[in-house]
């Protein structure tokens, strides 16, 4: 059975995108610590980070530091935090959040965003990326 990532990646579910590419996706999570905070999810489900293919684990980081960048344009902070819980959802995931404090770090913080929320966040990344010359076709 698809995973609730997967459904989302094949637009079953909705989501705010703001990368996509042949192996990896991004999007907002719709329950956030702060806001931005967003995952990164390969397009294949593997539950375990650590069963990924070396070369699609590699991509994840690639993926995640190029949307670093436009986080913290988009939601300034002091670093943009990165974990790998795998506890959520059976589909490996890396949790972009920015971060001023190690407590933003606390997953009891996080609470239920509304759409309106989310696509507003999810519209400022992208412009966010563009801006630092991503290629439009990855947003």
């Amino acid at each position: 059975m698809a995973s609730l990532f997967t459904k989302i990646i094949h637009g079953e579910l909705p989501g705010h995108f703001v990368w996509k590419d042949d192996v990896a996706v991004a999007f907002l999570t719709i329950q956030p610590i702060r806001p931005g905070h967003l995952l990164v999810i390969p397009r294949l489900e593997v539950d375990h980070w650590d069963d990924l293919p070396e070369d699609i684990a590699c991509h994840l980081m690639a993926i995640s530091k190029r949307i670093t960048k436009g986080l913290k344009d988009a939601f300034p902070c002091q670093r943009v935090g990165l974990i790998i819980a795998g506890l959520e959802v059976p589909h490996t995931h890396v949790h972009l959040l920015p971060v001023d404090e190690l407590g933003d770090f606390d997953f009891s913080r996080a609470r239920n965003a509304d759409a309106e929320e989310l696509a507003v966040g999810a519209e400022k990344i992208r412009k966010a990326l563009i801006q630092l010359g991503h290629d439009e076709a990855n947003i």
